[in-house]
């Protein structure tokens, strides 16, 4: 564990406590420039989409385990309580959620670091500034967050993607879409100002997707994301179980959409906006990002409960 004295405060004074914030689970290895990728749960993940494509991330680049920031420091178990694990009365285990970063290589040879877990409870400045250093020391040479929000848009488009970013020269180095609202933050934004505080690029990506499908899976933003990770980075992560569901899931709800004229009518206009949209119609964007179907909830239901039904 890295027992220091002299941890530096968010006032930037220096505190007498000794600190314990992560402990190595594996000796340091020897990494090269690695890109850092974040994916903390607790914030707006719509349909699981970021989480879906970290862990194809983790699955192709072959991560383990590195470092796991200490649970009493930055979890509060009353919000996420262990997963007690009972076996005819036997008290077995205790499941416990965990903060980790992970290590491994991309299969064109770039070393990833991954960072995952839910996001922390408490001390967000404290472990922002240990995670800034970390990354100082380990010679990361980028950050990527992933996100995924539900949106008014369509399930026959792609989704788009847009970004974040405390530098306007990272943000020029990507094509994504570029927004302007206030909103609550996550811990993946303050940790985007940490490290570019130290110099590190830092850029947060978001997919799309389209509002009626939000509770459940959607691999097409999924998808979106591991692509706008190569734009980015130029690391390719093909996730091909992911890429094999898309058109699965695509033909099942285009034909729950075709059996209810109202649905059809909805993705239509949907598809209208998003292609106005893309052809830098302010007014078609701000309609777009301000719909609010009510029939929006139905769909979502009905799709739900016609995809139980082919299951």
């Amino acid at each position: 564990m890295n027992d220091e004295v002299g941890a530096e405060r968010p006032d930037g004074e220096v505190s007498a406590e000794p600190t314990t914030d992560y402990a190595w689970l594996t000796q340091e290895s020897m990494l090269h420039e690695p890109v850092l990728i974040v994916m903390l749960t607790g914030w707006i993940d719509a349909a699981g989409a970021a989480a879906d494509a970290a862990s194809a991330v983790g699955d192709e680049c072959g991560i383990v385990p590195l470092i796991r920031f200490d649970d009493d420091t930055f979890i509060d178990y009353r919000a996420r309580r262990p997963t007690m694990e009972l076996r005819d009365g036997v008290n077995s285990n205790l499941v416990w959620n965990h903060i980790e970063l992970g290590a491994g290589r991309s299969p064109a040879g770039r070393d990833v670091l991954l960072l995952t877990g839910p996001e922390p409870d408490m001390r967000w400045r404290r472990f922002a500034t240990c995670v800034g250093d970390l990354a100082v020391e380990l010679g990361v040479t980028q950050m990527i967050g992933f996100g995924a929000y539900p949106f008014a848009a369509p399930h026959t488009r792609e989704p788009r993607l847009s970004c974040s970013s405390p530098s306007t020269d990272v943000l020029g180095s990507v094509t994504f879409a570029r927004s302007s609202v206030d909103v609550p933050a996550g811990m993946a934004a303050a940790l985007e100002h940490t490290l570019h505080a130290r110099k590190i690029p830092a850029l947060g990506i978001w997919a799309q997707v389209p509002h009626y499908v939000s509770a459940m899976s959607y691999p097409a933003s999924s998808v979106a994301l591991l692509e706008g990770l190569e734009e980015a980075t130029g690391i390719v992560v093909d996730g091909t179980d992911l890429r094999n569901e898309v058109e699965i899931q695509r033909e099942r709800i285009d034909r729950m959409v075709a059996d209810n004229t109202e649905h059809d009518a909805m993705i239509k206009q949907l598809e209208a906006l998003h292609d106005a949209a893309l052809e830098d119609d302010a007014d078609a964007a701000r309609a777009a990002a301000e719909m609010r179907l009510k029939s929006g909830d139905e769909i979502a239901e009905e799709i739900q409960e016609f995809l139980r039904d082919q299951d």
